[in-house]
């Protein structure tokens, strides 16, 4: 059986005793029953998926997969494509946003080229995996982005570094991505997998005007046109539609959705782009999103439209859009603040306070 199956094979439905216990203890402490709203199912669903009702928390990681894209040649990024190794660069030095929020959190951050254009492996950048399925996807205007084996292996490579954070202790694991052009490969999928039409997915990325979102819409409604037949007409349509027009970084991200699924730890989804490999997880096994957390409402394109056709509620409204897995970070400090407050506020029990009458 191959890893991906095995991977899938492996995941469990969430522990509900869990929650309920949880639960529990979160009516004992000294504030009103429901009062920290929110943060009091974060601790539940951690609970239930991590199936630990004292909700340990141990270390929080963060994954970014770094790739580039065949559909930048249709001039859909308002940067060039030399951009990503640049990126990937400056992430080695500690200089990307997502840098700070690891180092301000204290969360494990790691880095993985996972098919930038620019091959950098032959002096190694610090801090920098390498497991690079290719020089980019192809061009998926013209053609599939990428092989079935290149899909799978990518799927696997994220589902590999989700079993190494785990190694390394992580009760908790954020993804987040770069790539010129993803954002134009997320519209596609998730534009497939919704079935929302591009013009209404579709956002500026980089900072696109007028004039390039309208071209944008045009790329991804014919990318669309082109493979439908490719991917309705398949069993396997979550392969399928990978193949078809996703990138090696989204895939990845999907590995360790899937990866985190079967570990029974919790991923944290960053933005626009990591709900495209979500929902791409989601095609894989259907109760994925059970084992996720989705960090925020992004403002590129139409990811709150999305986001409420998928049926989830993001931890946090910030207008980002910037990726990385910044708003992961983000949203990880948010939970490990909740589960903070479960372990260390006094029951009333504890403290003398008397509880409520009726």
């Amino acid at each position: 059986m191959s890893l991906l199956n095995q991977t899938i094979a492996a995941i469990r439905p969430l522990d509900n005793e869990a929650a309920w216990a949880a639960d529990a203890r979160l009516n004992s402490l000294t504030k009103p029953p429901g009062s920290l709203g929110h943060l009091e199912e974060i601790v539940r669903r951690y609970a239930s998926i991590r199936r630990d009702s004292s909700a340990s928390f141990t270390r929080g990681a963060i994954a970014v997969f770094v790739a580039d894209h065949g559909v930048a040649d249709e001039n859909v990024s308002a940067f060039p494509q030399a951009v990503t190794v640049e990126m990937l660069r400056n992430l080695s030095n500690g200089g990307a946003a997502i840098c700070v929020l690891a180092r301000r959190f204290g969360y494990a951050l790691k880095i993985i080229d996972v098919g930038v254009r620019t091959d950098t492996s032959a002096t190694p950048l610090r801090d920098v995996s390498y497991r690079r399925i290719g020089a980019g996807t192809q061009n998926f205007t013209s053609g599939p982005a990428m092989t079935h084996a290149q899909a799978t292996r990518a799927l696997e490579t994220g589902i590999e570094v989700a079993r190494e954070l785990a190694g390394s202790g992580a009760s908790l694991i954020g993804i987040g991505e770069m790539g010129i052009a993803n954002s134009t490969s997320a519209a596609a999928l998730l534009s497939a997998i919704t079935e929302i039409a591009p013009d209404q997915i579709v956002g500026r990325g980089t900072g696109l005007d007028d004039a390039g979102i309208r071209h944008k819409i045009e790329v991804v409604a014919h990318a669309l046109e082109i493979h439908r037949d490719t991917f309705e007409s398949r069993d396997d349509a979550g392969l399928a539609i990978l193949v078809a027009l996703g990138g090696f970084e989204i895939a990845a991200m999907a590995g360790v959705c899937l990866a985190g699924a079967s570990l029974d730890i919790p991923v944290v989804v960053d933005g626009f782009i990591a709900t495209a490999a979500a929902a791409v997880a989601l095609q894989f096994y259907p109760r994925q999103f059970e084992h996720l957390f989705f960090s925020h409402r992004s403002s590129e394109g139409g990811h709150a439209l999305v986001l409420d056709h998928l049926k989830v509620r993001p931890i946090l409204d910030l207008d980002l859009r910037l990726g990385e897995g910044t708003g992961a970070a983000l949203a990880m400090n948010l939970i490990e603040s909740a589960l903070d407050l479960f372990h260390h506020m006094a029951t009333f029990a504890g403290a003398g306070v008397s509880d409520k009458i009726r």
